[in-house]
């Protein structure tokens, strides 16, 4: 009965998750986000040196560098987290071309102008003109995903079809791919104006302002709510036992929302605000994928220490130091869990246990919401727990290692048993 079950998911899944990681739209916005994530997380660094908690820590601070020492590391968050549009386009475009075949530098330029037209513009007191930080930063990281998509397929449409100025082949690939742009360019630019017309017209006012209230904000309601929470975290535990890697899947589609939530919480926590979003990226790395997906940290370690198994103990010791850092893929795949009628439970059913717990604890003001310190995936738990919410956040990640001991033991117990027969055959 479970093979069938296994062959039947496999005959479904695989198909999907093939559309999913070949989406050529989807793979754009993840690689616009993987390639900003190195910056956002050194920008979210700074931040945290700005808030440590350690006591006496801002007394300090203001004895050495005077009361506005705050400022000075402000100001990598606000050039990295608070103008994130202008980096994340970037990749998002160049990734786009390319799967398009079309040119990555026209298509990124192309992109900023179809944005830059679609974003309102303010002017100040003394009259200067400017687009609003928060239209390049989370709050228009919607915006432009669906102009930068729109624009690049839009510019692909026209060369091939040939609906381009063409230089003759003497004249330099520089100055031809100018020319190239050049129809496709206007067509776009005069596109964006329209909608920005239109949008005038409306109770909008703007394209952002349509974007804002119809697409993210209910998307990030959704995101943001633990029923989605549960949902998302188990599809992709899940997924990843019948050896698809689950997170690649479920993040192209999750990041986008996560990361805003975070970048919330991060301006609510410079602000001295209350933080608004108990889920967010952080919450989602640091408190439900302890050892990677699954939270797997308890199992290595008890296959490290306590199995009776030699195949386990040598997989353990192979699989302990990657898991401290969040990485579980020797034990997903070596022990493996994928296929393991025995390991699948509950490594499936994990995500909604700590997802849960987590959720609960920082519910009713156990452990402080996380922050929005952006700090990297492989950040080992503790000290992540501590970087994002405090000695609370440390402690419950204690609490939760003991945790994924108690809940794979049962299940360890027994493949350790069928696994140490077979060492003995």
């Amino acid at each position: 009965m479970l093979n069938k079950f296994i062959d039947w998911l496999q005959k479904y899944l695989n198909p999907f998750a093939d559309k999913l990681n070949s989406n050529i739209y989807l793979s754009a916005v993840r690689d616009g986000f993987f390639g900003a994530t190195s910056i956002l997380i050194i920008g979210s660094i700074f931040l945290l040196f700005a808030n440590l908690p350690i006591p006496g820590y801002t007394e300090f601070m203001t004895r050495l560098f005077g009361s506005g020492w705050s400022t000075f590391f402000s100001v990598p968050y606000d050039m990295t987290m608070n103008i994130m549009v202008i980096y994340v386009v970037v990749g998002m475009a160049k990734s786009m071309a390319r799967s398009l075949d079309v040119d990555d530098i026209q298509s990124i330029i192309l992109s900023f102008v179809a944005i830059f037209i679609l974003n309102p513009v303010i002017l100040d007191k003394s009259k200067a003109e400017g687009i609003p930080v928060a239209a390049i930063g989370p709050s228009g990281i919607f915006l432009s995903i669906v102009a930068t998509l729109l624009t690049v397929k839009l510019f692909s449409i026209f060369i091939k079809k040939g609906w381009r100025i063409q230089m003759p082949s003497s004249v330099p690939d520089m100055v031809s791919n100018s020319f190239t742009a050049l129809l496709p360019g206007a067509v776009i630019m005069i596109i964006a104006v329209s909608i920005r017309m239109l949008f005038a017209l409306t109770q909008f006012g703007t394209f952002q302002g349509f974007v804002l209230k119809l697409i993210q904000t209910p998307l990030l309601k959704i995101g943001s709510s633990y029923g989605a929470t549960i949902v998302v975290e188990f599809l992709e535990a899940l997924i990843f036992t019948f050896g698809l890697h689950g997170p690649s899947i479920i993040n192209s589609v999750m990041q986008p929302i996560w990361l805003t939530l975070t970048a919330q919480n991060q301006a609510a926590f410079q602000a001295g605000k209350a933080l608004p979003h108990i889920m967010n990226l952080q919450f989602d790395a640091n408190y439900i994928k302890l050892g990677g997906t699954g939270t797997t940290i308890g199992l290595a370690i008890l296959c490290t220490y306590f199995a009776h198994s030699k195949q386990l103990r040598t997989l353990g010791k192979l699989a302990f130091a990657p898991s401290i850092f969040n990485i579980n893929e020797p034990l997903i795949f070596g022990l493996p869990i994928v296929l393991n009628p025995i390991l699948m439970i509950p490594f499936a059913l994990s995500p909604i246990v700590f997802a849960s717990l987590s959720w609960a604890v920082t519910a009713v003001g156990w452990v402080p919401i996380a922050n929005g310190t952006n700090i990297p995936f492989t950040t080992p738990p503790i000290i992540a727990g501590f970087l994002i919410s405090g000695w609370q956040g440390a402690v419950w990640n204690i609490v939760e290692i003991f945790l994924s001991i108690a809940w794979y033991y049962p299940f360890f117990r027994i493949f350790d048993r069928d696994t140490q027969k077979l060492d003995t055959d």
